[in-house]
């Protein structure tokens, strides 16, 4: 397997420049970019588009909702004024991004796999409403996305363009939170679970088996995080803050820094065994302001957080 990963790290510099990627985004203009270096880009093996996004989701009654596991993990969206809204990682595993309209608001619920990052964005910038799908590129083993409308480049990590017209614009955040769809299911009994997509995927399988427990990230070729941190630990990201799960899990409740962690629920890892509902225990945890409101947050692995926040603090005990 060895030769495998070498061979991949290697087409991917090979294709790590604009000039060969022209010909799939012509309408892209590279010229405009916050990129420090193409090499940073990688070929995750699927071309545009070649990881579907969905759009305009159907919805099911909770009550009416079949085949979910107790513990699988469910991307919650519960903003006042509108009902609460469940994404199945089982589907957002094999499409990674959901544009969808919640309440008035376009938003885009995405996932990516292999930093265990799940963030809501806002889909308007500027007054113009952004579609989004993936480009099948990686940056620090991050999804990069793209907008439909004037095929910009963006950081799903960082909600952030980085190629073409838009580059420096900043999505808006919006507050989410991963949890059980049992858990779910007892907050918002009269909520909206997403529909199984008519796509033909093994919904409810993860194609990423015993990821989250490997030593080492795919196609990340990065510095490991600081502090013995493992590089596929769970972290809480807040900002430009990070509290490891480890601590989390130890304490319960954190108060600092002006907001409230929690440690709320059990929750299966998408990431760990063959089929996602199965997968071990890793927690679940809300992310509160002094109000008591939940805040936008992320829960994805240290290496993602230190490529992309270098200068990031560490939360730690």
């Amino acid at each position: 397997m060895r030769w495998v990963f070498v061979w991949l790290l290697w087409c991917g510099a090979a294709l790590a420049d604009p000039s060969f990627w022209k010909h799939e985004w012509p309408e892209t203009d590279f010229k405009k970019n916050s990129v420090s270096s193409w090499a940073n880009i990688l070929s995750g093996g699927p071309g545009k588009d070649g990881i579907p996004a969905l759009d305009d989701p159907h919805w099911v009654e909770v009550g009416q909702k079949q085949g979910l596991e107790p513990r699988e993990p469910v991307i919650t969206l519960a903003p006042e004024g509108a009902r609460a809204r469940a994404y199945p990682l089982r589907y957002l595993m094999w499409h990674e991004i959901v544009n969808d309209s919640v309440g008035g608001v376009p938003v885009a619920v995405t996932y990516c796999p292999l930093c265990n990052s799940a963030i809501v964005f806002d889909r308007r910038v500027a007054g113009q409403v952004l579609s989004f799908g993936v480009t099948g590129k990686l940056r620090n083993s991050d999804m990069v996305m793209y907008d439909r409308e004037t095929q910009s480049w963006w950081q799903q990590a960082l909600g952030q363009g980085i190629v073409g017209d838009l580059t420096g614009t900043t999505l808006n955040t919006l507050p989410s939170w991963m949890e059980s769809w049992e858990a779910f299911q007892a907050a918002h009994p009269d909520g909206l679970v997403m529909a199984e997509p008519a796509f033909p995927r093994s919904y409810g399988t993860n194609p990423y088996r015993r990821y989250d427990t490997s030593q080492r990230p795919f196609l990340y070729s990065g510095d490991p995080p600081p502090h013995g941190i493992p590089a596929l630990e769970r972290v809480v990201r807040v900002g430009d803050r990070a509290w490891p799960m480890s601590r989390l899990a130890q304490e319960g409740t954190i108060t600092e820094a002006g907001i409230t962690l929690i440690w709320a629920d059990t929750q299966a890892s998408a990431l760990d065994t063959d089929l996602i509902g199965k997968g071990r225990d890793v927690g679940a945890i809300r992310v509160k302001n002094e109000k008591g409101k939940d805040i936008a947050h992320d829960v994805l692995f240290a290496f993602a957080f230190h490529a992309f926040w270098p200068k990031g603090q560490w939360m730690l005990d």
